[in-house]
């Protein structure tokens, strides 16, 4: 079987998540489609992200979306980067953590990583590890 995963983000504003995102790790929006491509949609509803698209930290994707209820991200499930750098990764993790909360600092661990654990300002749970 072939398959791939891609978290996919439903989001309050997918385009200033997204956005955050490429200016803290790198990357670009690859697609973006907006419900005002739909036709007869309201106009309330022309500016908001129907799907997205973005590459993160090299060749990662993460997909977006406006979300039209209220967003609850939970800690239950994180998003995991894994750097072969500890310089980028050490960066990746104060970029990501401005404005959010630092649940674990970023440093070395007794199994030999660095590793540490941030929820960004959007309450995206981010896992930042160098082995």
């Amino acid at each position: 079987m072939g398959a791939q995963l891609h978290a996919y983000l439903m989001s309050d504003d997918a385009k200033t998540q997204a956005n955050f995102y490429i200016q803290s790790l790198g990357g670009e929006i690859l697609f973006l489609t907006t419900f005002g491509e739909t036709p007869g949609t309201p106009e309330a509803m022309k500016d908001k992200v129907m799907h997205l698209a973005i590459t993160i930290a090299g060749a990662n994707t993460i997909m977006m979306a406006d979300s039209f209820e209220p967003v609850n991200y939970t800690r239950s499930i994180s998003i995991s980067l894994s750097f072969d750098d500890v310089s980028e990764a050490t960066t990746a993790y104060a970029k990501l953590s401005e404005g959010g909360e630092m649940k674990y600092p970023f440093a070395p661990q007794p199994w030999g990583a660095h590793y540490g654990e941030l929820v960004d300002k959007f309450g995206v749970t981010w896992m930042i590890t160098k082995q």
